[in-house]
């Protein structure tokens, strides 16, 4: 029984090994490391977010960050081949079902792109698009036709009357899908109103972004702007410009409009060229901070951008081998230098040092399920855009 239970784990790797062919270097370590992890939450009903006091915090299907282990399921299966994936990938993509439904949240495209979203391109199962078409049709009713955009919290009605957050440019890809999809112009229409009010009320001259602009909810003006999970309201909250270069990135694949594209390249010059920005092009966790003593990087940030930069990569020609250059760099890095130890909790996630929220003392310093989940769509859009290198 010894001997074949040794045989058995033989085979298991050399079809591990197999199916990571494509994959170079340490990268082969970080897989190896997310197929423990696969094998480790099998028993969980719940899904990843974070570490907190030295342990894993598993959250509700109605936490904004839920989808995204589901999703790294399924790009790593993309990316590896290992079925091993694909089986879990199915199991807690299906924890979030009921979500569809959930109105009370602007995380939709966060929450079920991520997960159903990827595992219907990969499986092209019609409960999978049944159920993203559902959530898309939730989403919209969280849009304001005065205001022009999908509001974002419902919380903190005493500070705010609309919020609408730079992050939701990120869930407009279920929308433009949705439209896609049905042909049902008014998805269209409410994706296309929310990113050109967003570009015109959420960035300043340079290109950076405000975090949060607060509306009118029946006259649609601007109220206020403020940088909530930023340094200050002037700030420039690193993930926030991330989400703004990831989302009109999108938002020019569904549309082809020039202006989205050129907003898109304006933020990544903002960001790239920003005097702030470390040698190894993983940001501080804000780009305008008074000192740099000390303070914490973002490696989610850092995943999203280059995540962005291969897309943008395909759309802007001028700027292509820049853009793929830069990408590989920040993927490299993290994969070098950022890579969370060998010990438990950290080992059963890719990436340490991201920070999620550092005014209000929340995950600074730490593993961050969506870094994981932006790195693995970097891998994967590294080895299948055209011009790969």
């Amino acid at each position: 029984m010894k001997k074949f239970h040794l045989f058995f784990f033989i085979l298991l790797f050399i079809v591990f090994v197999e199916s990571c062919k494509n994959i170079t270097g340490t990268e082969r370590d970080v897989f190896s490391k997310f197929h423990k992890s696969c094998e480790y939450y099998r028993d969980f009903d719940k899904n990843p977010r974070t570490i907190i006091n030295n342990e894993i915090e598993f959250v509700s299907p109605g936490d904004w960050t839920s989808g995204f282990y589901p999703g790294c399921l399924w790009y790593a299966y993309e990316i590896t081949g290992d079925t091993c994936y694909l089986t879990e990938a199915e199991k807690h993509t299906g924890l979030l079902k009921n979500q569809k439904d959930n109105g009370t949240t602007h995380d939709m495209g966060f929450k079920m792109f991520c997960s159903y979203g990827n595992g219907y391109k990969i499986t092209n199962n019609k409960k999978y698009k049944n159920i993203l078409l559902e959530s898309a049709k939730t989403l919209a009713t969280r849009y304001n036709p005065e205001v022009g955009c999908v509001r974002s919290w419902d919380h903190h009605k005493n500070q705010w009357e609309y919020p609408v957050i730079i992050d939701n440019m990120m869930n407009l890809e279920l929308l433009f899908w949705a439209f896609e999809q049905t042909h049902d112009s008014t998805y269209y229409k409410i994706a296309v109103s929310h990113a050109d009010k967003t570009m015109k009320n959420h960035f300043r001259k340079d290109y950076s972004s405000w975090h949060v602009v607060d509306y009118d909810s029946v006259t649609g003006k601007v109220i206020k702007k403020t940088t909530h999970q930023g340094y200050s309201d002037s700030s420039a909250w690193a993930r926030g410009q991330a989400w703004g270069l990831y989302g009109f990135t999108m938002a020019y694949r569904f549309t082809r409009f020039k202006r989205y594209l050129e907003q898109a390249q304006n933020i990544a010059h903002y960001i790239l060229s920003n005097k702030n920005l470390p040698d190894d092009l993983i940001p501080y966790w804000d780009f305008s901070l008074p000192s740099y003593e000390n303070a914490p990087r973002d490696a989610s940030a850092a995943a999203i951008i280059s995540s962005a930069l291969f897309e943008l990569s395909e759309y802007s020609a001028e700027n292509s081998n820049y853009y793929r250059t830069t990408a590989n760099k920040i993927l490299n890095n993290l994969v070098k230098y950022y890579q969370t130890p060998g010990t438990f909790p950290k080992k059963y996630f890719i990436l340490d040092h991201s920070t999620g929220n550092y005014p209000a003392n929340s995950e600074i310093d730490v593993p961050i399920i969506y870094a994981d989940y932006y790195f693995l769509e970097a891998v994967y859009r590294r080895d299948t855009i055209s011009g790969k290198q």
